[in-house]
Parts: structure tokens; C-alpha cells; sequence
């Protein structure tokens, strides 16, 4: 299989393998009005199988959302067909309306308010900031 190569846009690349369409829903790229490629159990030589996104198009997401779904994903800026510029990705400090609080009881779960989880670790552990429940 031949997937054409991008003129402009981002790669987010070393995806493991089953989580591309978790990256695709939530960064909502279903709503970019660009072409987005979703490529599905590529070959590795390095993960054996691997999931690729191309996006044909310089767009702004926070990339950092990413290191929560996978810490292994690069990201490649690509510029006149090239990769100018490899990012480094970090577990950000906060996430809002990435995850959702498994504590029923949870104020977020009930009411019209954000979902916010704060990372209290290096590890990537979230837990919520209204009742302090562990992402799972």
C-alpha cells in the first residue's frame, strides 16, 4: 500500500498499534477541513506494527495530549515535503475534557463543568481535580 507523502502539514508517527483512531477522536480531527490519513497496523521494523496519522495541512493542536494517549509518538512538522522539525512531546500538567472521572459522585459527572485532571506524578498518573479519584 502507497500513502502519498505530504507537501505541508504534521506526522504523528510510532503510534502503537490500535491507538490511532483514540488519537484521531480526541484531538478532533474529524472536524479539520483538511486531508487526514489514518494509517492502520503499519509495518515496523521497531513496534513490529505501528498506527501513522498525516494531517495535509500546518494546523495548531495541543500536541502535549498526546504523551497521555502514547508516550512513544513523535511528531513530524513538515514543510515543502521535508521533516524541518521533530517535537518533544511531555505529559502535561493538566487535561480537560480528555478523560472523564470514573467516581459517579464526582461534581464533573454531575453538572455542566469541565472534566480536569492534574498530573501528580513522572509516572503520568492524573487524578481529578474536583474529588481527587485516579484516571484510570
Amino acid at each position: 500500500m502507497k500513502i502519498d507523502e505530504i507537501e505541508n502539514g504534521i506526522v504523528f508517527d510510532h503510534i502503537t498499534a490500535g491507538k490511532g483512531m483514540q488519537v484521531y477522536n480526541t484531538l478532533h480531527l474529524e472536524k479539520l477541513k483538511c486531508q487526514v490519513a489514518i494509517i492502520q497496523n503499519a509495518k515496523s521494523d521497531k513496534m513490529g506494527a505501528k498506527d501513522i496519522i498525516k494531517i495535509n495541512d500546518a494546523i495548531d493542536i495541543n500536541l502535549n495530549v498526546l504523551c497521555y494517549i502514547d508516550k512513544d509518538i513523535t511528531v513530524n512538522i513538515i514543510k515543502d515535503g521535508k521533516s524541518v522539525e521533530k517535537k518533544t512531546l511531555s505529559l502535561p500538567e493538566k487535561l480537560t475534557n480528555v478523560i472523564k472521572c470514573s467516581n459517579p459522585r464526582c461534581i464533573s459527572n454531575n453538572e455542566d463543568i469541565d472534566h480536569v485532571f492534574t498530573l501528580v506524578d513522572d509516572k503520568g498518573t492524573y487524578r481529578c481535580l474536583y474529588c481527587e479519584t485516579k484516571a484510570k
